[in-house]
């Protein structure tokens, strides 16, 4: 099972990075697979440490994937040299265990060291599972066809117009920008 979550590092230097990202787990460790080149991948191998961030919040997911907004607000982590979005429903601080290297997608196998929870889960709401499923659509406009696209887009569109909040629906937007944007610059 893929657990889609907001994954937060940081370099040596204190800077923090912000990515959407699935992770499993398996026998207790989170398994992080980024594909190259990858800055979290890059912030992880430097620092030996992440964070998973789990959240509600499903603007930080379309931000990040379209550029309309990258720099939420993190906080230190608690026991590793990282950081945290500032509000999440709770966060797992994790280790570097073990990498298996590949030139397209690193495996990493990250020890789960620390677990908070910051606020309770209120319960799911189809806005924003269709958000976070925009999200990663949007995230593979470049091999996906327009048709395809389309058709995604009119079906996630129906829990948006009916379950969004003022967040989701901003969220929606930012990914309806990106795929403007996108087929602006790419020739049918």
């Amino acid at each position: 099972m893929i657990y889609e979550t907001v994954v937060t590092t940081a370099d040596r230097d204190g800077r923090p990075h912000i990515a959407p990202m699935g992770v499993r787990f398996e026998e207790g460790f989170a398994i992080l697979a980024p594909f190259r080149p990858s800055t979290t991948l890059d912030n992880v191998i430097a620092t030996q440490s992440a964070v998973l961030n789990l959240t509600d919040d499903v603007r930080v997911f379309a931000g990040c994937v379209t550029g309309r907004k990258r720099d939420w607000p993190t906080v230190p982590a608690d026991t590793v040299p990282s950081v945290r979005l500032a509000t999440t429903l709770a966060h797992i601080e994790l280790r570097l265990a073990a990498i298996d290297d590949d030139d397209t997608r690193p495996t990493l196998r990250m020890a789960c060291v620390h677990r908070v929870t910051h606020a309770p889960f209120p319960g799911f709401n189809r806005a924003q599972a269709a958000v976070v499923e925009g999200a990663i659509l949007v995230s593979r406009l470049f091999m996906l066809p327009a048709d395809k696209v389309n058709s995604e887009l009119a079906y996630l569109r129906i829990a948006i117009d009916k379950t969004a909040g003022d967040a989701e629906r901003e969220a929606w937007h930012w990914l309806l920008l990106a795929v403007d944007a996108h087929r602006a610059k790419t020739p049918d």
